[in-house]
């Protein structure tokens, strides 16, 4: 008997593993697919902002061009303060992801381990804010920020954009994850609410900081809409609003655009490079897909 299903268990182990080793391979074609999609338009981006004008009139221009200049990004130097909006924009992203990680992180913590009447009421209603788009407040934001005499400074721009409702859910699922009896024994040894969240959750939830700094820090560096009203002076400008500045300024210069479009994009991708392990692990702690 033994003799008889020894083969017929080989051709079914070795069945099982030419399937799998398919579904890998299907999978690591379609991730390299994928990667091509998604890295094509930072790459022809370079491609126009690395070649000159002539080159991009005269229809010239090659995935693999021949000749290579770094002087579309020395005029963008030498005519616009980049520097400036540069420094701007990291100042206003990292205040906003800092009060956006200390807010949602403690939010969270609250709604997956606190128990108090109508948390699941408000939390849903916290969520429901997700569906409205930021032009229908505009106008009250507006106001508020020129009644409280921000407006057309930073401060502008930091207050209304911390915290967030994706954040919120992102924490409150990260947070469910840690073990509850944990807490309590935390809580029976004689430690409060913020000694728990000092001492256990924030060393556990490290993940979970770094895909909440690199989303805040994403969509406050990409902010458009609200700095253009917010913010009224040339110095305060951010690269976005200034990319906007050097179009109207420049004109139809698309290797200046697209140098100066580089340079807005390159920080966040070299970010995300150096956090993606984080930031896998937090989506994939969080319950999040």
């Amino acid at each position: 008997m033994t003799a008889a299903t020894t083969p017929l268990t080989r051709r079914r182990a070795t069945g099982r593993v030419a399937r799998r080793r398919l579904v890998v391979a299907l999978r690591t074609l379609a991730a390299v697919v994928v990667a091509i999609v998604v890295a094509f338009p930072l790459y022809w981006m370079a491609v126009v902002a690395l070649s000159t004008r002539s080159d991009l009139l005269s229809g010239s221009l090659r995935l693999i061009p021949s000749s290579l200049t770094l002087d579309n990004f020395a005029r963008v130097f030498e005519r616009f303060p980049v520097w400036t909006w540069f420094g701007n924009s990291v100042a206003i992203a990292v205040v906003v992801a800092l009060i956006t990680v200390t807010l949602n992180t403690l939010a969270g913590y609250a709604f997956a381990h606190l128990r108090f009447r109508g948390s699941t009421l408000l939390f849903f209603v916290a969520l429901g804010t997700l569906t409205l788009p930021v032009q229908v407040i505009m106008v009250a934001l507006f106001q508020l920020t020129t009644s409280l005499g921000l407006y057309g400074s930073y401060w502008a721009v930091i207050l209304p954009t911390s915290a967030s409702a994706v954040g919120l859910l992102l924490s409150r699922q990260f947070m469910l994850s840690i073990p509850r009896d944990l807490i309590e024994a935390a809580r029976l040894d004689g430690a409060g609410h913020l000694r728990v969240f000092r001492s256990i959750v924030i060393p556990l939830s490290r993940p979970l900081l770094a895909v909440l700094f690199f989303l805040t820090l994403l969509a406050s560096w990409n902010d458009f809409a609200w700095p253009l009203i917010a913010l009224k002076e040339n110095r305060l400008f951010t690269l976005p609003i200034g990319l906007l500045y050097l179009q109207s300024e420049n004109g139809p210069d698309y290797n200046t655009t697209m140098a100066f479009a580089l340079l807005d994009v390159a920080p966040m991708v070299v970010l995300f490079l150096v956090f993606q392990r984080y930031f896998v692990q937090g989506f994939a702690r969080s319950g999040i897909r």
